[in-house]
């Protein structure tokens, strides 16, 4: 490096190689690849009996990294420290100056903070290098303290008392702990009956003339009361007495209710809200997402012209706040792509509502609007196209004018013909949606978790008015359940844990995969649900532990943790008031927590090769059936889920979902390989109102008869929208020969294999294993 010139250090090399472009000559621009100094891996590392000093070490793959940034930093004439603009970026910053030596030297030190890695945001934040921010220091530290005490006192235990490699964290073990106590309020809920009655209306429209109108329209309600309470039907036996009624029936409308509304955009993302989009529309994980848009913050080569260009601001923030230039950039964009009117009169401001947002970052957002996802998707992985093309959208949208609709909710009143409208006792309902101007839904329209309802889905109703008669085309009666309230997504177990103020930006993706890491949930078809030694461990923490996993007093903590960071609390009482209750809970576990055996439930069911009683055990991707004789018997089975369905072939066993070796679902009966039913569709109880035949899903509202190919409307309860536990066995390298219950194959060379031992629709299975 040439004497006097300015040393740049940031974290990583992409990111280093984006900001040297940008600041030319008289810079050299340096990785540190993250931390330079963290707490021992082989001991506590804080001392606790003297303010808890922590005991940072220089790790040894780091080793070499310092030594070289060292020589660099002796002969630069100024150092500048631009790693990320977080608590994390602070102390590392920090640490670079105690490892490089810059620590009580006369050499020009200036830390420079940018959301964004564009020219214009590096060369302005050099013009404004500050000191490092030790509040943002002692808040990152406080934070790494906590989790190392808890981390290192409590895991310890944890292996004595049930077995090796657990662990336990102040968010992770709260994490656990929600799916845990979503899974038995699932397994309390009891299941309620009731019915609705819904029917089609065509309006009697007639001319002065007396002639009939041409086109026959029609449109749907629900029954809604009965003599002026709410219908509420409990039973089929009550519901049929009713619907009796209503086949003789004389119809007309009552009122007709017209409103106008505006739908506002959602604002652009957080940290939170990209990973809960991104898990909705792109299926991501909440780590993928989190890789992809750090390749998209530190920069991506683009074309000859523009060269490395960073595409997306600071992806780990709590901000909604949006930079005026951008604002103004956007409005600009809108105008010209989609006219006009789609321009609000003001630039919309956005509230963050979650509980202790941070430090004044900017939401995420593309760093030019004007560069369309289209017009750089060929340099971009298709990963990245799909996120960055999430980010512009979102945030273009949220610059755009809310959308107009017009909404109409009609009563149609039932009764005897010599009945007046007032007097008649039933009412039905329907309401409709027609977009009047779609303002920024041209763009984005916000995702959906499941069971989720959106008034854009409502069709429009046809012209009504008070008192026009109406003819009854159909009326449907139909039985529901109450459902359960839905397991966690990442998207929705993300959201909990802010709403809860559990965990900050930077914490959510690494906390999701550690729980998947440490099997303490799997995922099964996007849905969260607890292994059982997360539920084992869980009750320990709640019996041993309930501070630590407590949600409130882990979001008291965020807060100590945001006012140390804000210059309102010191690190040291915080951390004193936090040990010393949790260091009398510790001597506490020590002493009365019992050694755990991890005994595998009883299947119910005797091994058919060798007659021992089987087990269930959990494998990494959920439970299944597993004969205790290993390695002499290899038996295994999977755990079917049964649809609520009796087979409709043999009528003796139940209709339960499997999976293909290339893990497509399919159904098929449970007394397999006795009957051998099995289709590709979901088939649902209600039979074809056309032949009688056996009726299957056919996309998210329809069905379809695999008789006779009629089609109806139909939406699957949300408990019903399941498929098989993914059920994998791990085969040891010396399974090789066949197995031939089922007529399948299995290869020594697969690491997994997927249980079924059924023959698939109109394919032959490949199949099923054994232990």
């Amino acid at each position: 490096m040439a004497a006097k010139a300015r040393l740049v250090i940031v974290e990583s090399p992409a990111k280093a190689k984006t900001i040297g472009k940008y600041l030319g000559k008289g810079y050299v621009v340096r990785a540190s690849y993250g931390h330079v100094r963290d707490l021992p891996k082989s001991k506590l590392g804080v001392d606790v009996e003297h303010d808890f000093i922590p005991q940072y070490l220089i790790p040894r793959d780091k080793s070499a990294v310092v030594k070289e940034l060292k020589k660099e930093v002796k002969i630069a004439d100024e150092v500048l420290l631009a790693t990320d603009p977080d608590r994390e970026g602070e102390a590392i910053a920090w640490h670079l100056v105690s490892a490089t030596g810059l620590a009580g030297s006369d050499k020009k030190i200036g830390r420079i903070v940018f959301h964004e890695i564009t020219k214009d945001a590096i060369k302005d934040a050099v013009k404004h290098a500050r000191p490092i921010d030790m509040n943002l220091v002692n808040a990152q530290q406080a934070r790494r303290i906590l989790d190392r005490l808890v981390g290192y006192k409590i895991s310890p235990i944890l292996w004595k008392k049930v077995k090796s490699g657990l662990s336990a964290g102040r968010v992770q073990s709260v994490a656990v702990r929600l799916v845990v106590e979503r899974e038995r309020e699932i397994e309390k809920f009891v299941s309620e009956e009731y019915w609705t009655i819904e029917a089609e209306f065509s309006p009697e429209r007639e001319a002065k003339s007396g002639q009939r109108a041409k086109k026959e329209e029609k449109f749907r309600a629900t029954l809604h009361s009965i003599n002026g309470k709410r219908a509420e039907l409990k039973n089929g036996e009550e519901t049929e007495v009713i619907r009796k009624e209503l086949e003789k029936a004389h119809y007309l409308i009552g009122e007709v209710r017209q409103t106008k509304s505006q739908r506002r955009p959602t604002a652009p993302f957080t940290t939170s809200t990209l990973q809960q989009e991104a898990s909705r529309k792109l299926n991501y994980s909440s780590k993928k997402t989190m890789i992809v848009a750090q390749m998209l913050y530190e920069g991506v080569e683009l074309s000859k012209e523009e060269g490395t260009q960073g595409l997306i601001t600071y992806m780990r923030t709590d901000s909604t706040n949006v930079a005026v230039i951008a604002q103004e950039e956007a409005r600009k964009l809108i105008e010209s792509k989609y006219g006009a009117d789609y321009v609000p009169e003001k630039p919309p401001v956005y509230t963050k509502k979650a509980k202790g947002a941070q430090e004044a970052h900017e939401a995420i957002r593309p760093t030019s609007a004007l560069r369309e996802p289209d017009a750089i998707k060929e340099f971009l992985t298709v990963e990245q196209y799909k996120l960055y093309r999430l980010v512009w959208q979102r945030f273009v949208a949220s610059q755009m004018a809310p959308a107009q609709l017009d909404n109409t909710s009609v009563d149609v009143k039932a009764g005897a013909v010599e009945q007046t409208p007032a007097e008649r006792p039933y009412l039905f309902r329907a309401t409709g949606s027609v977009i009047r101007f779609p303002g920024f839904l041209v763009v984005y329209q916000e995702g959906l978790d499941d069971g989720a309802e959106d008034e854009l889905s409502k069709k429009a109703l046809p012209d009504l008015t008070a008192g026009l008669l109406l003819k009854l085309k159909e009326l449907l009666s139909e039985q529901h359940f109450t459902q359960p309230p839905p397991r966690f997504t990442e998207a929705t177990l993300v959201k909990t844990l802010e709403e809860l103020g559990i965990g900050r930006p930077s914490t959510y993706a690494p906390t999701l995969s550690t729980i998947q890491d440490r099997y303490y949930v799997v995922k099964v078809e996007k849905k969260f649900e607890p292994t059982e030694l997360g539920t084992l461990v869980n009750n320990l923490l709640v019996e041993f532990f309930p501070s630590i996993v407590d949600t409130n007093f882990t979001s008291q903590m965020e807060d100590n943790l945001d006012e140390i960071a804000d210059g309102k609390k010191f690190m040291t009482p915080v951390l004193t008031e936090f040990y010393s209750p949790f260091e009398q809970r510790v001597i506490y576990a020590q002493n009365e927590m019992t050694k755990v055996e991890l005994v595998p439930e009883l299947a119910g069911i005797d091994c058919e090769k060798c007659g021992r009683p089987m087990y269930i055990k959990m494998g990494k991707y959920g439970r299944f059936i597993a004969c205790p004789g290993f390695p002499e018997c290899r038996n295994a089975k999977a755990i079917l889920k049964k649809i609520g369905m009796v087979c409709p072939k043999c009528t003796e066993g139940d209709v339960v979902m499997r999976r293909t070796k290339k893990k497509r679902t399919f159904y098929g009966c449970s007394r397999y390989p006795d009957c051998d039913f099995s289709v590709w569709e979901r088939p649902i109880i209600q039979p074809c109102p056309s032949c009688n035949g056996l009726m299957t899903l056919s996309g998210k509202r329809n069905a379809k008869c695999t008789v006779c190919a009629t089609v109806m409307e139909y939406e699957l309860p949300d408990e019903e929208e399941q498929t098989p536990t993914r059920t994998t066995i791990t085969v040891r390298s010396q399974l090789s020969e066949a197995v031939k219950e089922g007529g399948g194959l299995v290869e020594s060379e697969s690491e997994e294999i997927e249980e079924s031992g059924e023959r698939e629709p109109e394919e032959e299975h490949e199949v099923v294993a054994a232990l």
